[in-house]
């Protein structure tokens, strides 16, 4: 891993190409990979397929709809309930600029797993009966109707942990241990940004959350300041 350590967080982006699909670590604005979030935008990809719990809440990713660098999101939570000023993305989507698909929380999470586990699919009744239900297919086990919920994989998972050591394990600090761990699964290459790099050995075996085996890359960054918009 010390030759994958990365001096900044542009450097540590220099391959991701146009048309990818990226997961963003974080819930809200906890463990949200903000400097890689930055560095992508200063890059100009675009047509990229975004995965994340949420977009334009605490988070940075909404500065990605500048340049219109968004393809198509998909994402627990994107269009604001009620009051407030639409994100960028929001305005966007309701424009029919970029495509959007929502998915229940848990489902997110399953469908991460799925990918990063290499399982071909999650059994879930949530969303029978619904809008959710729209296009998937209906399969009856034991009587019971689940919709088959297909994997989600990526070519680039962008998460946050407090430290990493130098052969690359990391240790997430409180709410930041969310979907950081499972996304560093699910994609082909795992770029990380963290607060601090450490020697191996001084992270104890069992804070680490990401053992080094899923993490390509590591970069060190000072923490981006939450900005709530509303």
């Amino acid at each position: 891993m010390n030759g994958n350590i990365f001096d900044t967080p542009d450097d540590a982006l220099h391959d991701v190409f146009e048309g990818a699909t990226i997961m963003f670590g974080g819930f809200v604005s906890a463990g949200s990979p903000s400097n890689l979030i930055l560095a992508l935008q200063r890059r100009g990809t675009s047509g990229i397929t975004g995965i994340a719990n949420n977009i334009g809440l605490g988070d940075l990713l909404d500065v990605l709809n500048e340049r219109r660098q968004l393809a198509k999101f998909i994402a627990t939570f994107a269009i604001r309930a009620s009051g407030g000023r639409a994100s960028r993305f929001e305005e966007l989507y309701r424009r029919g600029e970029v495509e959007l698909e929502l998915v229940p929380q848990g489902t997110f999470a399953e469908r991460i797993r799925a990918g990063g586990a290499g399982l071909g699919g999650v059994l879930t009744r949530t969303g029978l009966g619904t809008m959710v239900q729209e296009g998937k297919q209906v399969l009856n086990v034991g009587g019971e109707d689940y919709l088959l919920e297909m994997p989600l994989r990526a070519d680039f998972a962008f998460i946050k942990a407090h430290r990493a050591d130098r052969m690359g394990n990391l240790q997430y600090r409180l709410a930041g241990r969310n979907f950081n761990p499972v996304m560093a699964t699910a994609a082909r290459i795992v770029i990380a940004e963290v607060e601090e790099i450490v020697e191996p050995g001084a992270i104890d075996p069992s804070d680490v959350g990401t053992p080094a085996v899923y993490v390509d890359r590591i970069v060190r960054c000072d923490p981006v300041p939450v900005r709530w918009e509303g």
